[in-house]
């Protein structure tokens, strides 16, 4: 029994610690941010995302940055089918016919906006050849979904011969290309110049940008996702965001949201995927707030890697503009773009 009280208090008292540090972080505050250059990015589970993202809110989302993630609806709301998504099953990649199918299907309901909307869609995509995790036939299944769904070739990239492993690549930070392993942060060259991949997608999607900024002027700022999203979704108590100097002062500034990996958020990583990816260096000198939210490994609901919902723990309307995460994340974008 008395083992048994000093558990409940215990978790009493870690609840309230968690409790605390959500009520320690500032609500997100409203800036002038520009709802018509709203865009996304991710890695792995978090390139899922992005693609939902993308597809569900294609109206005011103007391009997409896919590192290692597979298309729309891979999963169909099953678990079982998440190695064929990822392409762990040889020979058996997915179908993008049927996610197409799929998704009009969820337009027509009006459950997803209408997919004629990406025929002005911006799209990177990117699979490293070193890739234990998501293969490359399920990566090349997210481009043709992407064709199908109405992409103009002309407005898709995609990179797939670059000797990189399950990663983000950044300039300078984190491991060997080819590794596979945590953080899955690489850094790799392409005829002897470092590849900077946040560069890479940013300027697929926004058209050329001003070079990096060399030392940052902005702030990255925690914020409560309680505001924005229950225990229930997975995601985590706080969130980030980087804010140039000049979004903070009232300038027009698009809005740009880049989802992190399994096994990635900051409670296993800390700031590597928030600080150290390369993407707050081109916002600083292109005026983009950077917004990084966050979701943690959890029992209930069970999610043990820290994933993004691409096949339904939150339930079967996870890659609808009604799942809880997809809203949580439209929620947080619609503040950033509200006027101060």
């Amino acid at each position: 029994m008395k083992s048994l009280r000093s558990f409940a208090i215990g978790t009493l008292a870690a609840a309230f610690t968690l409790t605390q540090a959500a009520l320690a972080a500032d609500a997100l505050s409203p800036y002038h941010g520009d709802p018509s250059e709203v865009s996304v990015s991710g890695l792995s589970s978090g390139a899922f995302m992005a693609v939902q993202y993308q597809v569900a809110y294609s109206g005011s989302v103007m391009g997409a940055g896919v590192v290692a993630g597979g298309p729309y609806y891979c999963a169909a709301g099953n678990l079982l089918n998440t190695t064929i998504c990822m392409g762990q099953v040889p020979f058996v990649p997915p179908n993008p016919s049927l996610m197409v199918t799929a998704a009009a299907g969820f337009a027509t309901l009006n459950q997803i906006d209408s997919l004629s909307n990406l025929q002005k869609a911006r799209i990177y995509v990117f699979s490293g050849t070193k890739d234990t995790v998501v293969h490359q036939q399920a990566v090349d299944a997210t481009v043709s979904f992407f064709e199908q769904a109405g992409v103009p070739k002309s407005n898709l990239q995609y990179v797939n011969d670059v000797p990189a492993g399950h990663a983000f690549i950044a300039p300078t930070f984190g491991n060997v290309c080819a590794d596979n392993a945590p953080p899955y942060i690489n850094h790799c060259s392409i005829d002897k110049k470092k590849y900077d991949q946040a560069g890479a997608l940013l300027q697929q999607i926004y058209g050329k940008l001003n070079p990096p900024a060399h030392t940052l002027g902005g702030q990255i700022l925690q914020f409560n996702q309680r505001e924005f999203a229950s225990a229930a979704t997975g995601m985590a108590d706080t969130g980030f965001v980087y804010v140039p100097k000049a979004c903070a002062e009232g300038a027009d500034c698009k809005v740009h949201v880049a989802f992190h990996g399994c096994k990635q958020s900051a409670a296993v990583v800390g700031n590597d995927f928030y600080a150290n990816t390369g993407y707050n260096y081109w916002a600083d000198s292109n005026n983009i707030i950077v917004l990084y939210p966050q979701v943690n490994a959890s029992t209930v609901p069970f999610n043990p890697d820290g994933c993004w919902d691409w096949f339904g723990y939150t339930g079967q309307d996870y890659a609808l503009k009604s799942g809880s995460q997809l809203t949580a994340i439209h929620a947080m974008v619609s503040r950033l773009v509200e006027k101060q």
